[in-house]
């Protein structure tokens, strides 16, 4: 494993972190206690330190997860939260799937928020809290930003920053945030099939100068990246992935044959996938979603396979502004992907 320090922090993360959404939620299949703490456990030992939940995955359990699989390796890991959704009132049950809940970016409700997964997690502090997929609103809220400063002066919170989502989208939530806050960490979609809007926000904190850094989430496109999809493949009913199109299924199986030149004997197009994100420096790690040991340790091993080439990278910048010779319609973005024009007198 390899690691990186977000800019102007004391934040080291390992290159590649276990995403608890996965084994917490229900979406990606079910797991036993005893399956999903073993999972962690494992990724523990092949040096992955950074673990990001979110209070509503499953209702508090992913933090709890991580207490239980972790009581004595605290200060050996970098604890990542989110809080936003509102599902202590709402009653959301574990399993809820793609119907999103209420938030709740209140001031006093992000600091009940932060307490509660504080006591969920057994730990007192939180070292990178996430406004969970806020929206413009909270971008200009100066009450909410304030908050999170004190959380931090507090010592609650270490360092914080924002989550976008949850679908691809929200450009100038993004952008407008780095340039109008300051803060450690934004945690997007981003991938070699999915990198609109995710190269403009990464263009906008090099543009500003900002310290911000970025957390990648589906680097593997749902998995698409991994390169074992094929067009008979059929996921199961209650399965994430699902809920895609089937368009999706048939012209990514036809875009990932033409990345198939980054396999080698030494790199899956997987571990590619995640070396084509480590080759940006803005990138402090990546999420890929693990649902088994077997890709968990592949996953784990892509920071010390060989690096992409630049004419590896070149060639994929030209099939994605080719989007690789497939007609297929736009894809559908959510949030500000278009900024209002400002009226003149």
């Amino acid at each position: 494993m390899k690691f990186r320090t977000y800019k102007n922090t004391d934040l080291t993360v390992s290159e590649v972190g276990f995403g608890m959404w996965t084994i917490s939620t229900g979406w990606w299949g079910n797991y036993t206690e005893g399956e999903a703490l073993a999972l962690m456990r494992k990724a523990f030992d092949l040096g992955i330190t950074l673990f990001d939940a979110a209070d509503t995955y499953g209702n508090g359990l992913s933090e709890e997860y991580i207490a239980k699989a972790f009581p004595k390796n605290r200060d050996e890991l970098v604890i990542a939260t989110k809080v936003g959704y509102d599902f202590v009132t709402h009653g959301e049950a574990r399993g809820r799937g793609q119907r999103e809940i209420p938030q709740d970016f209140s001031p006093d409700a992000i600091t009940r928020a932060t307490d509660a997964a504080l006591k969920r997690l057994k730990t007192d502090r939180i070292d990178l809290l996430q406004l969970h997929n806020i929206r413009m609103e909270q971008v200009e809220d100066d009450a909410l930003w304030k908050r999170l400063e004190q959380l931090k002066g507090a010592g609650k919170v270490r360092y914080y920053g924002i989550a976008l989502g949850p679908a691809i989208g929200w450009m100038y939530e993004g952008i407008n945030a780095i340039h109008e806050r300051e803060f450690t960490s934004l945690q997007h979609i981003y991938n070699m099939l999915e990198q609109h809007p995710g190269r403009a926000m990464h263009d906008a904190a090099t543009e500003t100068g900002k310290d911000t850094m970025f957390l990648i989430r589906v680097p593997h496109s749902s998995g698409m990246l991994e390169g074992k999809y094929n067009a008979d493949t059929v996921f199961p009913p209650g399965d994430h992935r699902a809920h895609r199109p089937r368009s999706w299924l048939l012209n990514g199986v036809k875009k990932i044959e033409q990345l198939r030149f980054l396999e080698n004997a030494d790199r899956t197009l997987g571990q590619a996938a995640l070396q084509w994100l480590l080759a940006d420096d803005r990138v402090a790690s990546t999420l890929p979603n693990i649902y088994n040991e077997e890709q968990l340790i592949e996953f784990a091993r892509a920071p010390e396979t060989p690096s992409l080439t630049s004419d590896d990278m070149e060639r994929i910048a030209e099939l994605y502004a080719e989007n690789f010779g497939i007609e297929e319609d736009p894809p559908k973005f959510k949030g500000t992907m278009e900024l209002a024009e400002t009226a003149t007198a």
